[in-house]
């Protein structure tokens, strides 16, 4: 079994703050909820990071789609009819 360990931080806010989050999550939550909204702000982070890179990496021109967007997508969907639109 894998055990995480936690390292406790010092972080100022500022009073205004402090009293949305104690709103929010509760005063007991403080660090359930600010560890879950750092994993979130990092995992989009990432994403951006992600499309970022992956831009350019598709040419501009040259696809099948490229005469008709509309048709290409209706066929598209008729060829799987499980899926719905």
């Amino acid at each position: 079994m894998c055990q995480t360990k936690h390292m406790r931080l010092h972080i100022t806010l500022d009073d205004e703050l402090v009293g949305e989050l104690d709103r929010r999550a509760g005063r007991g939550r403080r660090s359930a909820f600010i560890a879950k909204t750092v994993e979130r702000a990092l995992a989009d982070e990432r994403r951006w990071e992600e499309i970022e890179a992956s831009l350019g990496t598709v040419a501009d021109s040259g696809h099948e789609w490229d005469a008709d967007p509309a048709a290409w997508v209706r066929a598209g969907r008729r060829a799987e009819p499980e899926r719905v639109g």
